[in-house]
């Protein structure tokens, strides 16, 4: 043992063992090791479960002792557990502790153990954290226990799982845990640590029974061990002496003039009725404390100091939802500063000094009490605050000699009750310094009938430390991308939608209602969806005779920036396509690489939105599987730029809000006509056939959808999946029509990869210069409403309330769907030459209700 744990504790003074009061009114006997009447004493529980407690000198739950002491019994066990284990088993451990009692004591096992990670149980949840577990004491006043690590990965690993309690009785708490966890976490090594093994011989032989069960091995480590043996009846009398005990104090108090402070439900008869009750007073009373520098009568709020530990920010206040080897090297550098800040608003004349802590927070204060006595010179005991009911009997044969009971102060999910703190009232202590954490420290810690006035009635000196309640973010529970057959038409290998299907949502409006909405401010165009353009016979033969005509250009031009992409950015990149557009094109990117390079590359959509950025969600999802650095995006084409700068913003954003860093906001795209990217596979402005239809060369899947009662902030944007589209359906027709002609095109396209990698390829905005300009030159006065690019420009047909289309003098069959779907709607192709793009579709900049009739003509204004 540790030099500063080597000396155990005595019995009590005079050589009086501190179980006495109990054996000889119970017949209760404590037999085993050499020291373990040194090591427990015994007192009368409320509880009607178990008559008896075992009360635990080294624990430092109910019986202030040096911290020194307690710290070294708990590190002793966790180096006994690391020579058990060995250093590489050591390694893949986790240590769990159970509450309240042994939170701290579990906390020492780990920092014994030096490598693993502790957790400790609570009756504390979290709303929004799912519990890992959960078990039930049964022996306990409060029986649930929960599991809420803050990494859900802590108890899924296959090694050795740790399990600290202050004692092994009946083995029932343990075999519940395991019981649990197993079926959870399966192992094959579990390690139980207690102070005192103390199981009666029917219970000895559990443990191995339940190991052959679960086919684990289970371990025991103890630092002494014996048993208890209890004669018939022992419960009932038990019951019987809290009751009388209890009556007495309750009379006694009530004649000084004293509120009583009411009864346990558990038992008939009132129990004990007074706050706070003597260490000093005749053998075997139980009778009100005398009051120190402040009265009963006259308390209103005590005074309290408050001392600022500059607790670290990013340190957990224990383990409640995970303390790992780092936060443990984070403490230790942190304590002796912390220590000192604690020294010093000390009073100048304090020799005895108690650090209470608060039921579950064991550890935090333990360690503060530790350094605080090897490096100030005071004496320091440790203990803290309880849950369990327990009666107070003024006798050096009891353990539980004074009694203070205090309203809970932190809110408790299981409503209030009363609190206990034991052994500290009349102890002699000049000052009481109070370790709660931030959840804690409420008006009732504070109120006239709160632990802080029961403590100023028996110090001198009331300190407060509080210490920040960690408690972790909710999680984001974001799902696994859509996938078809269930969400598109493509195979679910081709791409992963980082969506929400919302294809039970009527979502359409009538083009001309949209636009009305959209250019008078009174919707966002995403916040709606345009009907679906059915395309007539003519239009699909159109499609068909363009994919025909321009599926080797396409392909080369695939081929061209996929290589880029390769040599330049990852040589396993993540496809990211923009949604829908964008879709098809990271498709065929993600086949020539499998085409060219055997290379399986993972490929999703996600949405971005003009005016309102990329789906942060779906960025999330994306750096908790992947590394940002590869993301790359894809894009069909860019017109004036705008999706380019949106990206870079919504970046820019990101990194700002969330911290994540790495994804690059440089778009690939397949056609650049705007000369906006450095990654393209093209820069000429020509038909991609892609661009003449909408869902049904998509994979039958909506424009994105972002609306405030169908997007959560915890939710990807929505799309619709139209399955009653599938018969005009020919997005995998256009995938395979261009794969089919990678062979043909390969070398063409790595020879001018090669020849772009090597020119400068900076983007010059020229497309944006030219939509200005044009905005201007037609009275426009809003870039939004010039739609530049062939595929720009198909949108503003089939999508839009068009005016005019602009058309590059000498364009040829680049516009044939153009030219149509400007005659089914009445639209006037004006030839414009000087013109960089192949043609410039123009959005009615006067739009009003019935512009564009039923008949799709358009009025002339």
């Amino acid at each position: 043992m540790r030099a500063d744990a080597a000396a155990g504790p005595a019995d009590g003074a005079d050589g009086v063992w501190s179980g006495d009061w109990v054996a000889e009114r119970l017949g209760v006997e404590l037999v085993g090791d050499d020291g373990l009447t040194g090591l427990l004493g015994l007192a009368l529980r409320r509880n009607p479960k178990r008559a008896h407690l075992l009360v635990s000198n080294v624990l430092g739950k109910h019986v202030p002792q040096s911290p020194s002491v307690v710290y070294g019994y708990g590190w002793e066990l966790g180096r006994r557990v690391r020579e058990l284990l060995g250093d590489d088993e050591a390694r893949r451990a986790v240590v769990l502790g159970y509450a309240e009692t042994a939170t701290g004591l579990g906390h020492c096992v780990a920092d014994g153990l030096g490598l693993a990670p502790y957790l400790h149980s609570t009756r504390r949840p979290i709303a929004g954290l799912d519990p890992a577990g959960g078990f039930e004491e049964s022996h306990s006043h409060a029986t649930s226990h929960l599991l809420l690590p803050e990494d859900p990965a802590l108890l899924a690993g296959d090694g050795p799982l740790v399990l600290v309690d202050d004692e092994f009785s009946t083995g029932n708490t343990v075999l519940n845990t395991v019981r649990d966890l197993h079926g959870r976490y399966p192992r094959q090594r579990y390690v139980v640590v207690a102070l005192v093994d103390m199981r009666s011989a029917a219970d000895s032989g559990r443990l191995e029974e339940f190991a052959r069960e679960i086919g684990a091995r289970v371990d025991l480590v103890a630092a002494a061990s014996g048993t208890v043996r209890l004669p018939e009846g022992v419960l009932e009398k038990g019951q019987k002496l809290v009751a009388r005990y209890a009556s007495e104090s309750a009379a006694e108090d009530t004649s000084a003039g004293a509120a009583p402070s009411g009864p346990v439900a558990q038992f008939p008869a009132p129990l004990e009725g007074v706050a706070d009750t003597p260490l000093s007073g005749a053998r075997g009373t139980a009778r009100t404390a005398p009051t120190g520098p402040h009265s009963d009568e006259d308390r209103t709020s005590p005074h309290v100091t408050r001392i600022d530990l500059d607790w670290p920010h990013d340190l957990p206040d224990g383990g409640r939802h995970g303390f790992t080897p780092a936060h443990r090297e984070l403490l230790e550098d942190a304590l002796p500063a912390m220590a000192r800040r604690l020294a010093r608003a000390l009073p100048h004349n304090a020799r005895r000094v108690h650090i209470l802590g608060f039921e579950e927070l064991m550890y935090a204060p333990l360690r503060l009490a530790r350094e605080l006595e090897r490096n100030a010179d005071v004496e320091v005991r440790y203990s803290t605050t309880t849950r369990s009911p327990v009666l107070a009997v003024d006798d050096p044969g009891y353990a539980i000699r004074t009694r203070l009971a205090f309203p809970a102060h932190d809110d408790p999910a299981d409503g209030p009750g009363e609190r206990y703190a034991y052994n500290v009232a009349g102890a002699g202590f000049d000052a009481v310094v109070v370790v709660v954490d931030s959840a804690a420290d409420t008006p009732a810690l504070h109120a006239p009938d709160g632990l802080l006035a029961r403590l100023a009635a028996h110090t001198p000196e009331v300190l407060l430390a509080v210490v920040p309640s960690y408690a972790p973010e909710r999680p984001r529970m974001l799902p696994e991308p859509l996938r078809g057959p269930d969400f598109s038409s493509y195979a679910p290998e081709e791409v992963g939608w980082l969506l929400q299907d919302l294809s039970d949502v009527t979502l359409e409006a009538p083009t001309e209602e949209r636009e009305e909405a959209i250019q008078s401010g009174g919707a966002h165009y995403a916040e709606s969806l345009p009907v679906e353009y059915q395309p007539s016979e003519q239009y699909q033969e159109l499609f068909h005779t363009a994919l025909e005509d321009s599926a080797a250009r396409i392909a080369q031009a695939v081929g061209v920036v996929t290589e880029t992409v390769l040599a330049e950015r990852s040589p396993r990149p993540v496809l990211v396509s923009l949604a829908r557009a964008g879709t098809p094109v990271g498709i065929l990117m993600r086949r020539w690489a499998q085409h060219r390079h055997g290379l399986d590359l993972p490929h999703y959509a996600v949405s971005i939105v003009r005016g309102r950025g990329i789906d942060a969600n779906a960025l999330r999802w994306l750096a908790e599987h992947h590394d940002p650095r590869d993301v790359v995006f894809v894009d069909g084409w860019t017109g004036k730029g705008a999706i380019t700068r949106e990206l870079a913003q919504a970046l820019e954003q990101f990194e700002k809000s969330d911290g994540i860093t790495g994804f690059s906001p440089e778009i690939a795209v397949l056609a650049d006509p705007g000369s906006c990217v450095r990654t393209y596979g093209t820069r000429e402005d020509f038909l991609i056939p892609s661009a003449c239809l909408n869902s049904t060369v998509s994979g039958l899947i909506s424009r994105t959808v972002l609306r405030a009662d169908l997007v959560g902030p915890d939710d990807f944007h929505g799309a619709k999946f139209y399955r009653e589209l599938a018969a005009t359906d020919v997005s995998v027709a256009f995938l395979d029509a261009v794969s089919a002609r990678f062979p043909e095109v390969a070398d063409a396209a790595g020879a001018q990869a090669k020849e772009l990698l090597a020119a400068d390829r900076s983007p010059t905005w020229e497309g944006w210069a030219a939509v200005e300009r044009i905005s201007e030159e037609y009275g426009i006065h809003d870039v939004n409403l010039v739609k530049p690019g062939v595929g720009e420009t198909t949108r503003v047909m089939l999508r839009r309330v068009p005016w005019k289309v602009l058309a590059r003098a000498g364009a040829g069959s680049d516009l044939d769907h153009v030219r149509l779907l400007a005659e089914q709607r009445g639209v006037p192709v004006e030839e414009v030459g000087g013109l960089p793009y192949t043609c410039v579709g123009l959005i009615h900049p006067k739009y009003t209700r019935g512009a564009t009739g039923a008949d799709g003509k358009a009025v002339a204004l």
